[in-house]
């Protein structure tokens, strides 16, 4: 080990989307993880921050690979919505002979493009027929294969895949196939939708191996606003895909709110020192007043909070 030079990890979103690593992008079929994966690659291409909390950088460009949905009629028009900057995401072509991840034509594209972010949605439609996705001797040279290319190009590869549905099962075993593809991954995030509220999706980080897991983040697909960060939820990713525990820190915040706004407005001040002794998040605290509609409003000096009329 005295021949080894040392090197700190880039992130391309830190910590849950290494530089250089994969990352796994997991969740149940129509959770919004291609959406997730879409809004993303939106913003690295015009150079704005993925989330709020994040740094903007110069633009790049990002190698996309679909094997579910259409280019045309579902890809493009995504992120068209999503702002990206298309001309710098790029596709390539397997119309006539299908890509799998042992394809040189990935090492390629990434070597002559300079791609730094490469996304495969789904895993199971680039393993190639050949592969066994069950096998573990099968699996973990694809996916050593797949790491040495990240390495190599100091790219982010993200593999987006689906769950089974073994609800009754840890986080950690529901990825469909082998338990290899999650041992290979230096991060593993896991998309799934909030009981409670249909619009509401919340990202889990279920394996880090690069720095301490992240606090779950929360996004919103609403038919007429779209996309939309809401920030850190108070939720477990065995939660999240469980449903027994969806959004009980929200609901308990949403009770606290309608109890204590029901005689009247309240300073804001003391409902969040109210709500800190009970133990409430602000985030989660802001996510109930969404939800509750809480209005706000000055008088004199201080904000106050109120319910809105006829609740």
């Amino acid at each position: 080990m005295d021949t080894v030079q040392e090197e700190s990890v880039e992130w391309l979103l830190y910590p849950f989307i290494p530089y250089g690593k994969i990352t796994i992008l997991q969740g149940d079929p129509g959770e919004g993880k291609t959406t997730l994966a879409l809004q993303i690659i939106a913003r690295l291409t015009m150079g704005q921050p993925i989330i709020e909390t994040a740094a903007a950088a110069k633009p790049v460009k990002v190698i996309f690979q679909t094997a579910e949905d259409g280019l045309a009629d579902t890809i493009k028009p995504r992120l068209m919505a999503a702002g990206a900057d298309c001309s710098r995401v790029l596709v390539i072509d397997d119309t006539e002979k299908a890509l799998t991840l042992e394809d040189e034509r990935l090492e390629t594209a990434i070597r002559q493009t300079g791609a730094r972010l490469v996304v495969l949605d789904p895993i199971q439609g680039y393993l190639g027929a050949g592969v066994d996705m069950h096998r573990a001797n099968e699996i973990r040279p694809v996916m050593k294969r797949v790491g040495d290319l990240a390495e190599k190009y100091h790219c982010a590869i993200i593999l987006i895949g689906h769950m089974n549905k073994n609800s009754g099962e840890r986080s950690s075993y529901r990825g469909l196939g082998s338990i290899d593809f999650q041992a290979a991954a230096r991060s593993v995030l896991i998309v799934g939708r909030v009981k409670d509220d249909p619009t509401l999706r919340v990202v889990c980080q279920t394996k880090s191996s690069l720095a301490p897991e992240g606090k779950a983040i929360a996004f919103r697909l609403h038919p007429e606003t779209g996309f939309q960060w809401e920030g850190e939820y108070d939720i477990s990713a065995d939660e999240l895909l469980s449903g027994g525990g969806k959004g009980h820190k929200l609901r308990e915040a949403k009770a606290f709110l309608t109890e204590l706004l029901q005689d009247g407005p309240v300073p804001q001040t003391e409902i969040e020192k109210a709500a800190r002794e009970k133990g409430i998040r602000e985030k989660t605290l802001r996510n109930a007043r969404y939800e509750l509609e809480i209005e706000s409003h000055k008088v004199g000096r201080r904000w106050v909070w109120s319910m809105p009329p006829g609740k």
